[in-house]
């Protein structure tokens, strides 16, 4: 079996078929023991290597588990290729384990012999000899090690030893090819070497030497004098002596070197040390923020000049693309700063690296200004107060990138009004006096595609669907830093298509697994924010990961973490100002998608079953108990029940919670009607989202306490699209309280109109009924299946459904079945036009409702048949049923109800002539549309009523 961890992790067997390895952290697991090949690995180091956030409780049990699974995969790739060989031994060592390889089978160890035998070539007088090894070595490396494995950053040092290897090993094969007089073949490597390592002084003594012996003596002097200037003001020091002494004698064409150069042409010079030119290199795919771009031009502009030094602070989430914006407008402001420009970076937020200290900071930036390091003051204070003093006077920006917070910023702002500074950072920088916020939100779309299809390549999306990339910059949230590992991803494998990427990343739960490639981590950035929150935010950011709505405010966060409102408030507003919660309107919070994968993924890592079934349940019984005040409140009961029915079952509670002052310390204020009314609008979407998870995830009692109350506010404040007979307070007669709860959350979707939603819980509610043999439940899915299709106007299918459920209620004796199927049949035929048919079902449901008690059917009943003798052209009959209908409407409350009752009240007396009375009663019908503020209800709405006044 072979090992190859020089680029992507592969595994492969003795016939070299590649073998497919497993999730994430089993491959994370193979790629420590292999950087610890034929070594012992502590469990603590594993753990911390697969967890480096914090272990769960049940790390070291996950732990055993990943290495039986990899012991499996080891095992298996060992019998498809070898026979009677020895596979490789991951062995039980004591306090861990060990990875037992040969080095012939691990590509890392045998580079390493290669290179020292190259080495040793070498020093031994033999370059050809070396040159074979040392070429046979590198030739190993496909990539960076380990690319596609998440490393945690304790990796990190042993990861640059090996890359230094590699390039110590290239520095060995070029001094044998200059042994071999292979110079000028040598130029354009070495030329893209230096450019790549500009520090290292071997390689470019090696690329002096190149040039000097290719006849190119002021090119060779001219490199040495850029290598000194970047030597003195990145890190304060002169070149080594071997480099020096180099210099000295390219300069004098020194007999030691073999070939001539030509004198330097006249004026070459050194650049001005205080002529700071310090941007790193702008994105040539940068694509859009035209409006920010704006700003930072109108503020490096000011009309009269500035005042006061200009200082920006861009900051946003992780990979929103700061550092990019500000790079990119630096570059575009660089001939307004004719001085020069200072960049920093502060790695405020940068794996294994600590924030850099205000003191070295300056350090720097005076070191970049041309100030000795001897003249440099070892106090904070003094340097700051240099720093102001070489920037007085002078136009220059700086850039201090990626800030931990305001003090780290504070001494390294200017104080002469012309320089302007930008800062980068993940949080908001409140505390800074005078800065102008630009906080950065994911793309537009159209600015995500191009982007998209500039980082991908146009002709990886040649001949594509249009929609195609647009999807798939969603499903990276538009945020630039995934849209551009997506598109890297399509642009180096050849072999996938937009459509395959696209089908990888609708994986909700592994997406951010998809947005990784090379050392560049979605989910990595997102780390590097949460860690460096505190415990109680922590704990605020994975418990919201719950929510199953879009939105939520304080409340429903207090009660998620068992907390005051308050105090969940101060953590929320934290967790915004570290751009980890987004607040697109005061007081509502939101995540972005792709933060809402990763607060789920830590709280499946880092919490407990119980933990996360305990916050549930105290959010769903905020919800469920805040709901039923709130309606309560805002559509107080004018009428007894019509007949018993019995309440949903209790929700259990956890241990030890009794909800005792609970509640009264996480509920909004829903005492007054119209605050009462407005919170049940407002939370609409989550109590319906609530209802939905409760009822597919174990807990029907909260299903059924939530639909009942919001079945009650929908009907009453005329929300329903089509509303059926029966209504969300009446549980299962079978005692079922999942097909219940399904049943409840299904008549929501189909009082909101979202049909599809709507036939997606019938249907289930269905399956699970004929399972169960439960004739109930199969008679309400196909009842509600029938409503389903009469909303969409497909009457045959509706009649069919319908005509079933009816069967099966009479065979059942199930009177409300029977009453809810034959308003749905009446409705059928009354769009179909058959007016004796839907005349006959109304009537006979109208009996059933005055036999059981039934108010609210007793209208439907009345109101249908009114609206068949109006469709029959028998005014009269017509008006006597609505008459009848209304004062029922009125005693249960139902407004919406009334405002139906009153436009067929409307329409019978125009046909009989009474235009007075019927302008009344569509004024009074309007009135209370308008009061509602609903355009419609059922058959009737605004808009008709107000064409009907007009004919009047």
């Amino acid at each position: 079996m072979r090992f190859r961890v020089l680029g992507a992790l592969e595994v492969r067997s003795g016939a070299h078929r590649l073998i497919r390895l497993g999730a994430a952290k089993q491959r994370t697991l193979l790629a420590v023991l292999l950087l610890n090949v034929n070594r012992p690995v502590t469990i603590d180091r594993l753990l911390e290597a697969l967890w480096p956030q914090r272990p769960p409780r049940t790390a070291v049990v996950a732990l055993r588990t990943y290495v039986s699974a990899l012991r499996q995969v080891l095992g298996l790739a060992d019998r498809d290729g070898q026979q009677g060989g020895e596979p490789p031994l991951l062995s039980t060592v004591p306090g861990g384990y060990q990875l037992s390889v040969s080095p012939a089978d691990l590509d890392l160890l045998v580079f390493q012999e290669l290179a020292d035998q190259g080495r040793q070539a070498l020093s031994d007088g033999l370059p050809v000899l070396a040159g074979d090894r040392l070429r046979r070595a590198l030739a190993l490396w496909r990539g960076r090690p380990f690319e596609d494995v998440p490393l945690d950053p304790g990796m990190e040092a042993d990861l640059i030893r090996i890359e230094e290897r590699r390039i110590a090993a290239q520095e060995t094969w070029i001094e044998s090819q200059l042994a071999l007089g292979h110079h000028r073949d040598l130029l354009a490597e070495l030329g893209a070497m230096v450019i790549e390592h500009p520090l290292r002084e071997r390689l470019h003594a090696q690329w002096m030497l190149a040039l000097y012996r290719s006849g190119r003596q002021a090119e060779a002097l001219a490199a040495y004098r850029e290598l000194r200037l970047r030597l003195v003001r990145e890190l304060g020091v002169e070149p080594s002596p071997p480099l020096r002494r180099l210099h000295r004698q390219i300069l004098t064409g020194h007999e030691d070197l073999a070939g001539a150069g030509a004198a330097a042409p006249a004026g070459a010079r050194l650049r001005d040390p205080g002529m700071p030119h310090q941007l790193p290199r702008d994105i040539v795919s940068f694509t859009g923020r035209t409006a920010e771009l704006t700003c930072l031009r109108a503020l490096a502009r000011p009309p009269g000049g500035p005042a006061a030094p200009v200082i920006s602070v861009i900051d946003g989430m992780a990979g929103v693309g700061k550092t990019a914006l500000a790079v990119h407008a630096a570059h575009r402001l660089a001939d307004t700063f004719a001085d020069g420009q200072l960049f920093v970076d502060l790695h405020g937020f940068t794996h294994g690296v600590s924030p850099v200290d205000p003191a070295e900071a300056l350090d720097q930036m005076l070191c970049a200004l041309g100030v000795p390091g001897e003249q440099i003051p070892p106090d904070l204070d003094a340097r700051a107060a240099l720093y102001r003093t070489r920037l007085a006077g002078k136009h220059l920006l700086v850039l201090l990138d990626n800030a931990a917070g305001e003090a780290q910023v504070r001494s390294l702002l200017p104080g002469t009004p012309t320089c302007m500074v930008l800062i980068t950072s993940r949080r908001r920088l409140a505390g800074l006096e005078d800065v102008r916020p630009l906080s950065l939100d994911v793309l537009p779309q159209d600015d995500a595609v191009t982007l998209f299809t500039r980082s991908a390549g146009p002709e990886r999306l040649a001949g594509q669907p249009p929609e195609l990339p647009a999807e798939i910059v969603e499903l990276c949230g538009r945020l630039p830093l995934a849209i551009r590992i997506a598109a890297a991803r399509l642009r180096m494998r050849s072999g996938w298509t937009p459509a395959h990427l696209a089908e990888r990343l609708r994986d909700h739960q592994h997406r951010l697994g998809e947005l990784e490639v090379g050392r560049l981590s979605v989910t990595a950035a997102m780390d590097l924010s949460y860690r460096h929150l505190g415990r109680g935010r922590q704990d605020m950011y994975r418990l919201l990961g719950l929510h199953p709505g879009p939105d939520f405010e304080r409340h429903a966060a207090a009660a998620l973490a068992g907390t005051t409102p308050r105090h969940a408030g101060r953590l929320i507003d934290d967790l915004v100002d570290a751009h980890l919660l987004q607040e697109p309107v005061p007081g509502r919070y939101r995540f972005h998608d792709l933060l809402r994968v990763h607060a789920t993924a830590a709280l499946a890592d880092e919490d407990t079953d119980a933990d996360r079934d305990a916050a549930l349940t105290r959010l769903f019984d905020h919800y469920a108990d805040t709901a039923s005040d709130a309606v309560d409140t805002a559509h107080p009961r004018t009428h007894p029940r019509p007949h018993p029915r019995a309440d949903p079952p209790a929700c259990p509670r956890p241990p030890g919670d009794h909800g005792r002052g609970r509640r009264a310390a996480t509920a909004p204020d829903t005492r007054d009607r119209a605050h009462a009314a407005r919170w049940l609008e407002t939370e609409l979407t989550n109590l319906l989202a609530t209802a939905v998870y409760a009822a597919c995830h174990g807990r029907p009692g909260h299903a059924l306490r939530l639909s009942a109350a919001l079945h009650r506010h929908l009907h009453t404040g005329a929300h329903h699209t089509c509303a059926r007979t029966t209504h969300g307070d009446v549980p299962h007669p079978a005692g079922d309280t999942r097909v219940a709860a399904l049943c409840g959350v299904a008549d929501l979707h189909l009082m909101l109109g979202q049909f599809t939603q709507a036939a997606g819980h019938f249907g289930r509610v269905l399956e699970i009924a004929r399972a169960a043999g439960d004739p109930v439940g199969e008679l309400n899915a196909l009842c509600g299946l029938g409503h389903v299709c009469r909303a969409q106007g497909k009457t045959g299918a509706a009649a069919r459904y319908l005509e079933h459920s009816l069967r099966i209620a009479r065979s059942a004796g199930y009177r409300d079945g029977e009453l809810n199927a034959l308003c749905g049949l009446g409705e059928v035929h009354l769009m179909l036009g058959r007016h004796a048919s839907a005349a006959d079902r109304f009537r006979r449901a109208l009996q059933i409702a005055l036999r059981i008690g039934d108010r609210n059917a007793q209208f439907e009943g009345l109101h249908g048949l009114g609206r068949v003798y109006q469709g029959a052209g028998q005014a009269e009959r017509a008006l006597a049923f609505h008459q009848v209908a209304l004062p029922i409407a009125r005693a249960l409350g139902h407004r919406a109800d009334q405002a139906r009752a009153l436009h067929g009240l409307g329409r019978a007396c125009r046909s009989l002539g009474r235009q007075d009375e019927a302008r009344e009663h569509w004024r009074r019908a309007l009135a209370i549309l308008t009061d509602l503020g609903v355009p419609e209800a059922e058959e009737t709405s605004v808009q008709e009523i107000r064409a009907q006044l007009r004919k009047l």
